[in-house]
Formats: C-alpha cells, structure tokens, sequence
C-alpha cells in the first residue's frame, strides 16, 4: 500500500473517531468529548489534503466518506445498539465493495 492509501485510510479512521465524538460531545455540551472530536475533524481533513496531492480527489474523497461511514455504522451498532437489519448489512457490505473497487480501480 502507497503512502497515500495509507494517509487515506487514517484519515478515514479519524473521520470515524470525529463522528463518534459528536454522539459523546452530546451536541457539544461535554468540553473533553467536544476538544477531541474537533481534534480529530481536523486529523481527519488534514491527511485526506495530504492524500489528495497524489490520489485523485474523487477517488479520495469517496474513499474517505466510506470508510468513515461504514466505521461509524459499525461502532454505531456495538457502541449505541442501533439496529443490525440484514438490509443495513447488505448495504454496509455493498459500501465496502465500492471503497475496495475504488481503491482498485484508482491511478495511483
């Protein structure tokens, strides 16, 4: 995996992380919740900028808003219980597969 992917797939993780936030900030009314997920967003915006300079932003910013969407759906349903329906993990999977043929199909 290139340098890139990789920056990308961090910023992905903390997309997830400034995601998960928000639910423990609680509307941002917890001060330490609320510093680390406007620490996080900004982790998370700084390396996909750095992974834009050599992947293209389509591909990149596509990438990053499914991994953080398909990890927030998953800490979703372990951390708050919300709902697990075979429909809602037919589509995470389908998420998945369009970040993997992104990430295949991507020039760099």
């Amino acid at each position: 995996m290139s340098t890139a992917w990789f920056t990308l797939f961090a910023a992905g993780v903390f997309e997830i992380c400034w995601a998960i936030g928000l639910k423990f900030s609680e509307g941002f009314t917890k001060l330490l919740p609320s510093i680390l997920t406007v620490i996080t967003y900004a982790a998370s915006v700084w390396l996909l900028g750095r992974a834009s300079r050599t992947l293209p932003i389509g591909t990149a910013y596509a990438v990053w808003t499914g991994i953080g969407a398909t990890g927030t759906a998953v800490l979703g349903i372990v951390l708050f219980r919300e709902s697990m329906n075979p429909a809602r993990l037919f589509f995470l999977v389908l998420l998945v597969t369009a970040i993997v043929g992104l990430k295949f199909t991507a020039k760099n």
